[in-house]
Order: structure tokens, then C-alpha cells, then sequence
């Protein structure tokens, strides 16, 4: 059953350890089947109540699920490895198109705005105890996210998107809660649900955002919490529009005790109207990042949402790291009041990439989805061999795996640094590992 690997350890918390450092080094595998708990326990000289101590902890951490008399096992994409091991190694002389990076020529220069902040900090040093949000950060912020209709509410600065939602999902919710996300969707997320310890349960993504039928099923299922993009979605490029957002909101009014997240991937960076859902729950919170406008290592959000939500995430803040640099707050506050960004002309630069390839699939009968930001999702037969076809072709893309849960197959190619007079190139490539399908028709 585990090969040569043996789970060791007299305490339940030393069985857990065992077995998530045996997924961790690879010697218990994505799929592999853990002995019972009697067995176990009878093998290790301890009572099978703490080898279910141990299960138990092993499955809120997302390493293992149980599935009742078939037992448990290690999830198919555990918690301890994440979703970064299906990563493509690119080797020299391959177009890397699998990142999900920005364009390095569409950032804007940081050093004359951390230069004018850190010349403020030197003048007057920030000591504990002060705000911990810039009032100037938070009057644009403020303003930025009123304007696009996003209720009044609180702002919270926190280390990139993520880092907020795992925020949010931990002031509301218990281990074993169950969340609905959207499928594909951000493999970070997909590994952060079940690393805290939730359910996830997935809902189908369109080119307008998450099925509104499959949201009312998973919330009337019980699911908890939804975290949903609103647009440039990852890997889709799905963008909710108007009528999509009024469904949506209905079905969030007969769930009101709903904890929504919205993540607007695509701030800055693109150009259709933002139709937020916030204020739709009781409980709910707004993230935008900076990563794909200033790039990802500014490591910076903004966070509103109703006040107990921002409460408890800045009081949980407070006990840890305490407070996002004012250093980078105040370079922020610069990029922003500066106009180093040119938002138009870098949605503009990536709507002609991602659409000149949509175009030259299109024509050799490959359908391809990408509404919105920087990436174009291809579905396919076979991921990895079409990823690795591509790879021997020329192009490394990433495979679907990374993105989804039960959706069907597909590759993502990022074509923030793809020219368009490089999209013929590229399409005939993929074409010819792909084959041709179904063209994708307004209707």
C-alpha cells in the first residue's frame, strides 16, 4: 500500500508530520492509498483514536481526504506539495508563455518613488503604535474604489492578493467549512482552501465569470464562502459583465450569510467596467493587487469590506506582522500620484496579444477563451502532451492541471510578452499538437 515508506510516530501529531513529510519528499504520491486506522494503529502500538487525531488533522490540512469505506489518501493535488510542481522547466532557447508574468517593458520605474518615500522616512521615522494605513493611500484608494461602485467601507493594506483572502477566509471560517471557487480558477487559491483546512467546491467559469446555476447549487449545498474574479480571471480571462453581476447578486441575496471574496485581477490592466458584487452579503471583502500593474514584487493590496471583516483582518494583522511598510505605502502612494502607469496603454498592448492569437487559432479551427488580461486558455484533448509537443516546438505553455479541479482539460498561455505578428506562429504550433475543434461563435 506505501511501498517502501513507513509512517512512524507514538502521538497523533507525529503521525500527521510522518505522513505530510512523506508526501513533501514525493514518497507517498498524489492518489496513494493510507492504511486504515486500525491498522495503522495496531502496527505503530498506539490506540486507533490517535491515528484518527492524526487523519483528522492530516485532512484539515488539505494533505489527505477520506472517502468512507474506501478509505483515505493523499489528495491528488495535497496541500504540502501545492500546485507549483506542475510547473513547466523551460529549457534554453523555448518561449516562455507558462509564467502568468507581466510584460517587463509595460512596468512602470519604482526607484524615483521608493526614493521620495524613503527621503520621507528619514525625515520623519514611522515608530510602532502610529496608523497603520497611509491616510493619503487610503483618500485614493478610497476614492478609486467608490468611482467603479464599490461600497463605502474600511481600507486594509495587505502583503499582495492572496495574502488577503487567506486573511479573510480565516476571520470567518472553521476547518471543514466548505468554499466556492471557480473552476478553472488561481491555482493559489485552489491550494490555500484546503491548506486552511475548507472544502473546496467548484463552480464552472464562462466568458462572463462564474455559472450562476452552479453558484446556487454550491451555496445551497452549504458552501460557506465564494471567492470569484472579476476580471482578467485566471486562467480564463473571464470578466463579469453587467447582466452576469445582476444574476449573481440574486443568487447572493437568497444566501445572504455568504462570506464573498472579489478578486480584481485585472486592475490597471485592463479596460472593461468593473461590476463589483460587494455589499450583496452581510460579510464580504474587495482585493485589488498592484503585482500586475507595478509588478509582482511590490508584494501590496488594498483591502475594503464591511467593517467586521476589516476589523478582524487588521486586528489578526496586528498580532502578526503588524503592518505593511509605510515605505512601500508611501511608493505607492507616488506611483499612483505620479502617472508613471499609462493603465489604457497597457490594456490596450495586451488586448492586441491576447487577441491576435484568439484570431489566429480561430482560423486554424482551434477554440480559445480570453476576454480580458493576459492570458489565453486553450482547451485540449491531452494536456501533457500537447505541453510537451509544444516544448519540443518551441513554446512552453502551462498545463490546466495547475488551474482546475474537475473542469475538463486545457493549457494556458500567457502572451503578455507575445507580439502580435508572432500569434500565426504560435497557432499553427498548436494547431498541429492540438488538432482542430469546435469553433467558439457568438451566439
Amino acid at each position: 500500500m506505501l511501498g517502501d515508506y513507513r509512517i512512524a510516530g507514538r502521538r497523533a501529531a507525529e503521525i500527521a508530520a510522518s505522513v505530510e513529510a512523506g508526501v513533501g519528499s514525493g514518497a507517498l504520491e498524489p492518489g496513494q492509498l493510507l492504511p486504515p486506522m486500525r491498522e495503522l494503529a495496531s502496527r505503530l502500538g498506539v490506540n486507533p483514536n490517535t491515528v484518527a487525531a492524526a487523519y483528522r488533522t492530516l485532512r484539515e490540512r488539505g494533505v489527505i481526504e477520506t472517502a468512507g469505506r474506501r478509505g483515505s489518501r493523499v489528495r491528488a493535488k495535497p496541500a504540502t506539495t501545492g500546485r507549483e510542481r506542475f510547473r513547466v522547466d523551460v529549457p534554453a532557447g523555448v518561449r516562455d508563455l507558462s509564467s502568468g508574468n507581466p510584460d517587463p517593458a509595460l512596468l512602470p520605474p519604482l526607484a524615483e518613488a521608493f526614493a521620495v518615500a524613503a527621503a520621507r522616512g528619514d525625515r520623519a521615522p514611522v515608530l510602532y503604535g502610529e496608523a497603520r494605513v497611509e491616510p493619503e493611500l487610503a483618500r485614493i484608494a478610497r476614492a478609486e474604489l467608490e468611482a467603479d461602485g464599490v461600497p463605502e467601507s474600511p481600507v486594509v493594506v495587505t502583503s499582495g492578493a492572496l495574502d488577503a483572502i487567506e486573511r479573510v477566509l480565516a476571520a470567518h471560517l472553521k476547518p471543514g467549512d466548505a468554499v466556492a471557487v471557480e473552476d478553472p480558477g488561481w491555482g493559489s487559491v485552489l491550494d490555500l482552501v484546503p491548506a486552511l483546512g475548507l472544502r473546496i467546491v467548484p463552480v464552472g467559469v464562462d466568458d462572463e465569470g462564474p455559472l450562476p446555476d452552479d453558484v446556487a447549487r454550491a451555496l445551497t449545498a452549504g458552501a460557506r464562502a465564494l471567492v470569484v474574479t472579476c476580471r482578467a480571471q485566471n486562467p480564463t480571462g473571464a470578466a463579469i459583465g453587467a447582466a452576469r453581476a445582476r444574476a449573481l447578486k440574486a443568487v447572493l441575496a437568497e444566501h445572504p450569510g455568504t462570506l464573498l471574496i472579489e478578486d480584481d485581477h485585472g486592475h490597471r490592466i485592463v479596460d472593461l467596467t468593473l461590476h463589483p458584487l460587494a455589499g450583496a452579503t452581510r460579510h464580504w471583502a474587495f482585493v485589488r493587487s498592484e503585482a500586475k500593474a507595478y509588478g509582482p514584487d511590490l508584494r501590496f493590496a488594498v483591502l475594503t469590506g464591511d467593517a467586521v471583516t476589516a476589523d478582524r483582518v487588521q486586528g489578526r494583522q496586528r498580532l502578526g506582522p503588524g503592518w505593511v511598510s509605510h515605505l512601500v505605502q508611501r511608493a505607492v502612494v507616488e506611483l499612483w500620484s505620479g502617472g508613471s502607469l499609462d493603465s489604457a496603454g497597457v490594456a490596450a498592448a495586451y488586448g492586441r496579444r491576447r487577441d491576435a492569437l484568439i484570431a489566429a487559432l480561430a482560423e486554424h479551427g482551434v477554440a480559445a477563451r480570453g476576454r480580458s488580461g493576459m492570458n489565453v486558455w486553450v482547451p485540449v484533448p491531452d494536456e501533457t502532451g500537447v505541453v510537451a509537443r509544444l516544448l519540443h516546438a518551441g513554446w512552453a505553455v502551462a498545463p490546466g492541471a495547475r488551474f482546475r479541479i474537475g473542469a475538463a482539460p486545457g493549457v494556458r498561455i500567457t502572451v503578455s510578452r507575445l507580439l502580435p505578428e508572432e500569434a500565426g506562429e504560435l497557432a499553427r504550433a498548436v494547431a498541429s499538437v492540438v488538432g482542430p475543434g469546435p469553433v467558439l461563435r457568438d451566439v
